[in-house]
């Protein structure tokens, strides 16, 4: 079977889902054509952990990296998909007996929850040990599958540990198409200087 670079983020719209108090996606007309403009052009605004996005360090750590002081070479290469769809929380026992590698992406029964309308509160996130256990085997990129790597009103703790660690975050992944397995990923989130997190553009060769 011929593989295909399959686009795993979601698309950025003004209906989408964000997290409860960040401001919704908004796309506004700054010149149009129809208008007598030269040309059309729009602007928008939303926060930096819309839809795929990404965490620096700096997220939550005062004294670490910002986004463009992360190693840009994280952002390519393997990746494991594990399959997790019958888990409510993630923790180290769920995980891979054997070392985890460089980059580990969480596909569970987030992917097929809708990304337009209300925020889901009780998405499938990690517990502690989980992100304990990632960053004892030194995986440097976690992605999940949906708006945060930690349960919603719990989220420092396992922001803590990985990104104290150094571990680079890519949350809000659409892996509902993806098997489990090892597979090519990119993720290129936009180029912000300073920015604790930025919104992504995630592939998966697949």
């Amino acid at each position: 079977m011929q593989h295909k670079w399959r686009d795993v983020s979601i698309p950025l719209r003004p209906e989408m889902a964000v997290w409860p108090g960040d401001p919704s996606f908004t796309l506004e007309p700054a010149s149009r054509i129809a208008d007598g403009a030269g040309c059309n052009v729009s602007q928008i605004a939303m926060s930096t952990h819309t839809g795929t996005h990404c965490d620096a360090p700096w997220h939550f750590v005062d004294d670490a990296a910002a986004l463009d002081e992360v190693d840009p070479a994280l952002f390519f290469g393997k990746a494991l998909v594990l399959d997790l769809p019958d888990v409510e929380l993630i923790r180290a026992e769920h995980l891979p007996e054997s070392p985890l590698p460089t980059r580990v992406l969480f596909k569970t029964r987030n992917s097929t929850l809708a990304m337009d309308g209300e925020f889901d509160r009780d998405f499938v996130a990690l517990h502690p040990d989980a992100a304990e256990r990632l960053v004892a085997d030194d995986v440097k990129l976690v992605g999940t599958d949906y708006l945060s790597v930690a349960p919603y009103g719990d989220g420092t703790p396992v922001h803590r540990i990985l990104l104290e660690a150094g571990v680079f975050i890519v949350e809000g992944l659409r892996l509902a198409a993806i098997t489990p397995g090892v597979h090519d990923f990119v993720v290129l989130p936009l180029s912000i200087v300073g920015a604790d997190g930025a919104p992504c553009r995630a592939f998966i060769l697949a």
